[in-house]
């Protein structure tokens, strides 16, 4: 009524005041706050920075889930989880919440993995309701102390994707019948209240064979694989048929005093895994000689001093697997090891066996291919000591007293693959020591004593893909010539120098490190090229790296780098250079002194190399100050990472930077300074959902570099900085220039400008909102047809666009014939995947106005495009003539297509290869339009 009620100058007045308060309202909303952040939670993708861990500590991630949300303090439930995304696939919960609701979870559909640290826990039957891709459910206590959980019997039934339960410092001692989801294979109650084996059938009835069943019912098929009983120390008796009828893949009684169990009477069916680490056995457990399907045995950190052979594991004929390290054997079980004829994998690491390593021949199965007798004193390997073992393809020699090898050392081992020689006491190598292993991919020699090794002294292995050298002083290396290295690792406490000759020694490496505190290259001429580098990583560097020095070892271009990690162990100052790095993606720098009175760098200048970064992580740089201009031209960052930084500056300029902020922010250690420039952290941290931010929770700040106060930020910003001053300045402003500018417009006769200025209005909403226009679309041409045009449309034209070039544009099409999902609502995908492409192409017949769906496209096109400016192209291609007055909205679609958005191939007013080209020509310009 009101509206009606106006006359029409007023009606324009009153809708320009309104459009003002809109754009008003959107300004105050969105220039306040730019980010979002959860007290006492880390959001965090591990696709995009997998060291992250190293600087902010989170939960651990299962296989191939990346996106995970860590809380602690959790006090309520229900408001942890309120700000916590829909999406994540990994929570972990720390803190103390007496129970757990009903549908505590709702809403968390793609969560697979669920840890709970939150003390003594009633959980209710409907609590995991809604979880029905979990797999990883863990309730973990880690005190000395076990707490009481309560489990309703039906509590996991919901569970149905459920794979892996674990309960650690709990105990359940009052639980009962608990259901198992039979989608369970790995259970563990490691460090709980068990003292019997028996107890598990009241807790778990369905977990054994025929322990739950009735007359009536049938025993369901025993499904767990993995049980894990591991540190329960209180866990002293095993009565006959306690496992009766569970089939085991593995069984880990890791740390408890069930030393003299007798397996076989407690009614386990099979099993192939048994881990019995750290029990404190004194010989070889014979009890397990039932089980003849056994083929991994772990007896590590025991007290087993020999093994005499006689009889004491008889029958172990399918055992591949056994690990005795940490024991105190002082010889070989020379009898006991011949009765292994599977034998592959034999660790006998951490134990007593040198200073002469001598292995009898016939002592060890042919078969046997992994062999580690690392950390064994050994000083000395005799001549062909391994010969009799042909089939060998690992041996690790790690930690033990070496200091040479001759040529017959390693004689016989002809199919070895991975030599582990590292932190021995190796001062030379002699040519021709490696002739015996030509099918040798891995070798470590780091932590040795080597000063000087060249390509010569490494001759023999054809296939060399991963090699680690280390020497504590210095390390010359000459020639290193190896054609299909692919990962190289050099260490040297004072430098190492290179002499190499010219050309391109390096043509397949993708992986280099280099630690040392110096860094030479003779001559000095020479340049490494280094063409398929996509990791480096540099450690250890002080003062002297400077430009000169990298480039001169490093070309100019590192075309494929996407890895590039800076750490020095001083704080001394650093000038760095980038090198020309078009593909990187991760940057990570640590003790770089930036603003070091001597270094010439900032950081500004540096970070303008790398326009495709998505990754940036600075720790200790002492950066002082940073501002808008250290970030510029960063379009596709993703992730920020500032770590321990003192009296830090958030120059206000970097609102201007606010629009492109990373995804994800981390402060990690950081005080900041105690100015008023930075009073708009606060706002920005707590707003918006673009960014999300962690470590502003309770930021401190410092007055100088010796206040050690720990003043809090934002207690320093609401006591001592004016709230809103320049914002409110700013809005003032902008509204008296607004409203001078919409005032004269009034008097106009036509109001089209209303329509360019609501367009205006929309586009900046998308771009301030944080939404990319790049990264919006799934297709790049929606095609619309009828279905008797569906065989010229798939025969001709698809092939021009579709096909990779040169014979075609490889655009990614849509056609609903093909790409729409069976059974899916037609209408639904096809506003949908208009949405999702960047242009509309319609082709038009008699046939095609006469389709009901045709026209119903065609409305819908017209609507993106109108409701959507500059963000959605419609195309009208015409195969036969009609009449365009008939079009539906043709009136509207004359004002909003140009000519050349339509295309004409009816009784040959176009050829075919100009219509092509001119298609190809306009929606490169469409693609073009939407990203800028």
């Amino acid at each position: 009524m009101l509206k009606e009620s106006m006359p029409k100058m007023e009606r324009h007045l009153f809708h320009s005041v309104l459009l003002v308060l809109i754009l008003l309202t959107f300004v105050s909303l969105n220039l306040t706050g730019w980010a979002w952040t959860i007290p006492d939670c880390i959001i965090a993708d591990s696709l995009l920075f997998p060291n992250l861990s190293s600087y902010i500590p989170f939960c651990t991630l299962a296989p191939r889930l990346h996106l995970l949300a860590s809380c602690s303090n959790v006090k309520n439930i229900n408001q942890t989880l309120e700000k916590v995304p829909r999406n994540t696939e990994v929570l972990c919960l720390q803190g103390m919440v007496p129970t757990l609701p009903a549908n505590a979870f709702d809403g968390f559909y793609s969560l697979q993995l669920l840890r709970l640290q939150l003390g003594t826990t009633n959980i209710t039957s409907r609590t995991f309701q809604g979880l029905d891709q979990l797999q990883y459910l863990f309730f973990e206590h880690h005190a000395p102390c076990c707490l009481s959980l309560f489990l309703p019997p039906d509590s996991l039934e919901s569970l149905r994707s459920l794979s892996s339960l674990s309960f650690q410092g709990y105990c359940l001692t009052y639980n009962h019948s608990i259901y198992l989801p039979t989608t369970l294979r790995h259970l563990t109650m490691r460090t709980s209240c068990l003292t019997k084996l028996q107890e598990l059938q009241r807790l778990f009835p369905d977990l054994l064979l025929g322990a739950s069943s009735t007359p009536n019912t049938k025993p369901r098929t025993p499904f767990l694989e993995v049980l894990d009983l591991s540190y329960n120390l209180q866990l002293k008796q095993a009565g006959i048929r306690d496992l009766y009828g569970l089939t085991l893949h593995s069984l880990i009684l890791d740390g408890t005093p069930l030393r003299a169990l007798d397996l076989t009477s407690s009614g386990l069916l099979h099993l192939h895994f048994l881990s019995l680490v750290g029990t404190g056995i004194e010989k070889l457990p014979a009890s397990v000689t039932g089980y003849t399907e056994l083929y991994a045995l772990d007896l590590g950190k025991n007290q087993i001093q020999n093994i005499s052979g006689n009889g004491d594991i008889p029958g172990l004929k399918a055992l591949k697997f056994l690990s005795l390290h940490g024991n105190h054997l002082q010889s070989l079980p020379v009898r006991f090891l011949r009765t292994l004829p599977q034998l592959q994998k034999l660790n006998l690491s951490m134990n007593k066996l040198g200073p002469i390593l001598e292995l009898p021949e016939g002592l060890f199965s042919t078969n046997l291919k992994v062999l580690d007798l690392s950390h064994n004193q050994l000083c000395e390997i005799p001549r062909g000591n391994f010969s009799f073992l042909s089939q060998l393809q690992e041996l690790w020699l790690s930690g033990n007293n070496i200091s040479s090898l001759s040529n017959e050392s390693l004689q016989g081992l002809r199919w070895l693959r991975t030599l582990d020689l590292s932190w021995n006491q190796i001062k030379v190598l002699k040519p021709g020591w490696l002739s015996h292993l030509p099918a040798l991919t891995t070798l470590n020699l780091l932590g040795t004593y080597l000063e000087h090794i060249s390509g010569t002294q490494l001759q023999g292995p054809k296939m060399l893909r991963h090699l680690q050298l280390g020497s504590f002083p210095t390390l010359e290396i000459y020639r290193l010539w190896f054609p299909m290295l692919l990962s190289l690792e050099i260490q040297a406490e004072t430098y190492i120098q290179f002499m190499v000759p010219s050309g391109e020694p390096f043509l397949f490496l993708e992986n280099l490190t280099l630690e040392t505190s110096n860094l030479l290259l003779e001559p000095k001429t020479t340049t490494i090229h280094f063409p398929s580098l996509c990791r480096l990583t540099l450690r250890g560097y002080s003062i002297f790296l400077s430009t000169s020095q990298l480039q001169s070892f490093f070309p100019p271009q590192l075309p494929l780098l996407e890895y590039f990690f800076v750490w020095c162990r001083n704080d001394e100052a650093v000038d760095l250079h980038l090198f020309e790095m078009p593909r990187l993606r991760v940057l990570e720098l640590g003790n770089l002194n930036f603003f070091y009175e001597s270094s010439t760098v900032k950081l500004e200048m540096l970070l303008n190399e790398v326009p495709q970064l998505q990754v940036l992580a600075l720790s200790h740089l002492n950066l002082k100050n940073l501002s808008v201009s250290s970030f510029k031209g960063l379009q596709s960052l993703k992730l920020l990472l500032l770590n321990s930084e003192r009296a830090l500056e958030m120059n206000s300029n970097l609102q201007e930077f606010i629009p492109q902020m990373p995804q994800y922010v981390y402060f990690s250690d950081v005080t900041f300074a105690c100015q008023c420039e930075t009073s708009w952290l606060e706002s920005w941290a707590t707003r918006a959902p673009n960014t999300f931010v962690y470590g502003l929770e309770k930021p401190i700040c410092m007055a100088n570099a010796s206040d050690y106060s720990k003043t809090l930020l934002f207690s320093f910003l609401a006591t001592n900085c004016p709230h809103g001053t320049e914002f409110w300045g700013f809005l003032t402003s902008f509204s008296l220039l607004l409203l001078l500018i919409i005032l004269p417009l009034i008097s106009c006769h036509k109001w089209s400008w209303l329509h360019h200025l609501w367009t205006l209005f929309h586009t900046c909403w998308w771009k301030l909102g944080g939404h990319s226009l790049r990264g919006q679309f799934n297709y790049d041409v929606f095609i619309s047809y009828c279905e008797e045009d569906q065989a010229w449309v798939l025969e001709e034209l698809v092939p021009v666009l579709e096909k990779a070039p040169p014979e075609g544009e490889g655009l990614r099409l849509c056609l609903p014939a093909r790409d729409f999902g069976i059974g899916t609502d037609r209408m639904e995908s096809t506003i949908a995947s208009m949405g999702k492409s960047r242009a509309i192409l319609c082709v038009l017949t008699g046939q095609a106005l006469a389709s009901p769906w045709c026209n119903l496209e065609l409305r819908l096109a017209t609507y993106h495009l109108i409701a959507r400016p500059r963000t959605t192209c419609l195309l009208l291609l015409f195969l036969e003539p009609l009449d365009r007055q008939k079009l539906h909205s043709y009136h509207r679609l004359s004002r909003w297509l140009q000519k050349e958005d339509y295309f004409d191939l009816s009784q040959g007013k176009m050829e075919w290869n100009t219509f092509c080209e001119q298609l190809k020509q306009r929606l490169r310009k469409a693609g073009k339009e939407r990203e800028d």
